[in-house]
């Protein structure tokens, strides 16, 4: 099991990251939130989990270890795949889905895209008792503009939204909010348009 990556950010995107680690490299998938607390970051260390499928070995990665253990939590659901938690931290930070879940708050959660009824009383079933002994904290810092309807185009286009859908999300949401400066904002609004 590969716990961490320590090394040179060579390549980062919404949803992916290439670390050198002493001349090897690692594509590492990661959430919204990990982009953007590394997106201004040269190096550093990610913590990791790898998930190993018939048809391939999937290395995730996270800022820190909060998220790495909801991501964990949540793919333990039946029903929740990888993808799916992916798309949950990156819509959210692990405290709010935290929160959500330990206040039974089904329609909170089936706000998420992917997240109907059924899953969402799931996740509460499963994961309630579990989380609300656990403290969650994640701050988020602001990103820069200047590919901000790219990077949003192309988280959205990672997370499995077909690219006119997602360039038309966007492009509303940006048009009806030119004050938008954060990533994550945007890619949560479009997300809510979908």
């Amino acid at each position: 099991m590969i716990a961490y990556l320590d090394g040179k950010f060579v390549y980062k995107s919404p949803a992916m990251v290439q670390v050198d680690v002493n001349g090897v490299g690692y594509e590492v998938q990661i959430s919204l939130n990990t982009y953007s607390k590394i997106q201004n970051l040269e190096k550093g260390i990610l913590q990791t989990a790898l998930l190993i499928r018939e048809d391939a070995h999937i290395l995730y990665g996270f800022f820190d270890k909060t998220e790495k253990e909801m991501f964990l939590y949540l793919i333990s659901v039946s029903g929740i795949g990888a993808t799916t938690a992916r798309i949950m931290l990156s819509y959210m930070k692990p405290e709010e889905l935290t929160r959500l879940i330990v206040l039974n708050d089904i329609h909170g959660l089936e706000k998420i895209k992917g997240i109907g009824k059924k899953t969402a009383e799931r996740l509460v079933l499963e994961l309630k008792d579990k989380l609300a002994k656990q403290p969650f904290d994640l701050n988020i810092s602001p990103l820069k503009y200047n590919t901000l309807h790219t990077d949003a185009l192309n988280a959205l286009m990672a997370l499995g939204i077909a690219r006119n859908t997602a360039d038309q999300a966007v492009q509303r949401v940006t048009q009806s909010d030119p004050s938008l400066t954060s990533l994550e904002d945007v890619i949560k609004k479009a997300l809510k348009t979908l």
